[in-house]
């Protein structure tokens, strides 16, 4: 599988795909709501991406950046050879651009973001809520901005700016990407991951991350489930926060039949399924009570 994610205008976002996979997709576009793809890299990095817009009957417009807006370049080429450049850059051959005539897009230079105004303990905290975030692992650096922006809002004092907390974010996402360049095999978190991919085989509705509370994630387990699911299991954006805290991580779970007898079976296919990933839990059976996931060592890569 490649490194990269791709979004299309009509919604879609792929992650990890192969080399076939991406062609389809370049072949796909074209029509009328879906005409144009971005591809950016696992994990994300500011400022580089590719991207082809097609409308039928006309060339591919391939764009490619590599950093500041100098560092934008364009190009058009036929199906195959945009296939190509996008194959080549995503899997960073070497000389992967050489097969098109690209030009400079002539962008001016981004404006310098104003330095953050803010008290040395509010700094603190705001850095602190990111970093939590970014080693929870599943935010993107858009939603990493988002809350970046609004996270010291107290009525209409607005004291980070949207440039502001994207820099900021910037920066500690960079700061995370080359923490995790010096992680070796598996982690814990892709065990995790790997198990539940096994019980969504086997008829277990399983979702990383689900929904901020355990509330909401009662409410809205049931519409995730596909046709025959027999049951479910999940954790909320507050555990992946107790996770990365190095607090152990609970996980939910049930029958969609309501019965104790089933969410007792279903806890025993999560367990099993969890301790063939190589995974450590504790758990007495009791259908009342959260299957905990520990000791977890949680390093979870970024994506984007």
């Amino acid at each position: 599988m490649l490194e990269i994610v791709v979004e299309t205008e009509n919604g879609e976002r792929h992650v990890r795909v192969s080399a076939e996979e991406l062609a389809d997709l370049v072949r796909r576009i074209g029509g009328a709501g879906d005409r144009f793809l971005v591809v950016q890299r696992v994990p994300d990095l500011p400022g580089v991406f590719a991207q082809i817009w097609h409308e039928n009957g006309g060339d591919y417009a391939v764009e490619h950046r590599d950093g500041g807006a100098d560092r934008h370049f364009a190009a058009t080429a036929g199906l195959d050879g945009a296939i190509a450049a996008l194959t080549g850059w995503a899997r960073q051959d070497a000389g992967w651009d050489s097969g098109l005539a690209w030009s400079s897009l002539g962008l001016p230079p981004e404006p310098a973001v104003p330095p953050l105004d803010l008290a040395d303990a509010d700094r603190e905290q705001l850095e602190e809520r990111v970093r939590e975030v970014l080693a929870g692992g599943y935010s993107s650096r858009a939603q990493l901005t988002e809350l970046a922006e609004d996270y010291l809002v107290s009525g209409d004092s607005r004291p980070v700016s949207r440039e502001q907390a994207a820099a900021l974010v910037d920066r500690l996402w960079l700061e995370r990407v080359a923490e995790q360049a010096t992680w070796q095999g598996e982690t814990d978190p892709e065990r995790l991951t790997r198990a539940f991919a096994a019980l969504e085989q086997a008829g277990i509705t399983a979702r990383e991350n689900f929904t901020c509370c355990r509330t909401c994630g009662q409410d809205e387990i049931g519409g995730e489930s596909a046709p025959g699911a027999r049951g479910f299991v999940y954790f909320h954006s507050q555990c992946t926060d107790s996770a990365a805290a190095g607090h152990g991580l609970a996980l939910l779970y049930g029958g969609f039949d309501g019965t104790a007898e089933t969410t007792t079976a279903i806890g025993d296919e999560v367990v099993a399924a969890l301790e063939a990933a190589g995974l450590r839990t504790s758990w007495n059976r009791d259908p009342g009570r959260s299957i905990s996931v520990t000791p977890l060592d949680w390093r979870r890569r970024l994506v984007g």
